[in-house]
C-alpha cells in the first residue's frame, strides 16, 4: 500500500499502477455526477464537459453563492451503488479514469475498471466538511435544471484524499469484505 499523488487528467498507465489499498491524494479537476447526470449521459445526451482522463465524484455538494462565486460548504460522497446500472457505459464511452463515492460498486463496474483502466476510490462518508476543505474553488456548473445536488459541478481540489477499493486488476475490497463476512456468518450459523 502506498500514498500516490494524482493530478487530473490522469492517464491509463498511472491508473493501472494503482492497487486496492493504495491511498491517493488528488489535485486538479473533479466533476460531480449523481443519479440524474448518469441517467442523462447513459440515455444519449453528451456531457457538457470533456470527461476523458477525469474523475467523477458521486456527490451532491452544498453550495452557497457568495457574490458572483459559488463556494462549497460540504461535499461528502453519496452512495455509489445507485450508479451501478450506468457506470460501466460511462467509463467505457467517456474514458473516465476514476470514480469517487462511498460503499463500493458491483461486478459490472469492476469489469469496466479492469477492461478500460479505471479505479473506484472510496471517500469517507460523514466527513462532508473535511472533503470540502480540499475544494479550493468552484469553476463552474452545468445542468442546473437537474437541481443543485444533481448538477455537474466543476471543482478544483488540492490533496483530496481517497482509498483505492476497486482497481484496474479486477480486485475489489468491497467484494473481499462481503465474502469474508459471509463466510464468518455461515461459520457462526453452523456452530
Amino acid at each position: 500500500m502506498a500514498l500516490v499523488k494524482l493530478n487530473t487528467p490522469i492517464d491509463e498507465a498511472t491508473i493501472r499502477s494503482l492497487h486496492v489499498g493504495d491511498t491517493v491524494s488528488i489535485t486538479g479537476r473533479l466533476y460531480t455526477g449523481r443519479d440524474a447526470v448518469h441517467h442523462r449521459i447513459h440515455t444519449g445526451t453528451k456531457p457538457p464537459v470533456d470527461l476523458e482522463g477525469q474523475i467523477i465524484y458521486h456527490c451532491g455538494p452544498v453550495m452557497v453563492k457568495e457574490g458572483d462565486q459559488w463556494v462549497c460548504k460540504a461535499a461528502g460522497p453519496t452512495t455509489s451503488s445507485r450508479e451501478e446500472p450506468y457506470q460501466h457505459e460511462v467509463i467505457r464511452d467517456y474514458h473516465i479514469r476514476g470514480v469517487i463515492g462511498k460503499g463500493g460498486m458491483g461486478e459490472k463496474t469492476l469489469a469496466a475498471c479492469k477492461e478500460y483502466g479505471a479505479v473506484y476510490l472510496h471517500a469517507i462518508g460523514g466527513a462532508a466538511q473535511v472533503c470540502a476543505a480540499s475544494i479550493k474553488r468552484v469553476d463552474g456548473v452545468d445542468w442546473m435544471d437537474l437541481g443543485s445536488p444533481e448538477a455537474i459541478w466543476h471543482l478544483w481540489v488540492e490533496d483530496f484524499m481517497a482509498i483505492v477499493t476497486m482497481d484496474a486488476h479486477g480486485q475489489s475490497l468491497h467484494k473481499q469484505v462481503f465474502e469474508e463476512s459471509k463466510a464468518k456468518l455461515e461459520a457462526m450459523k453452523a456452530s
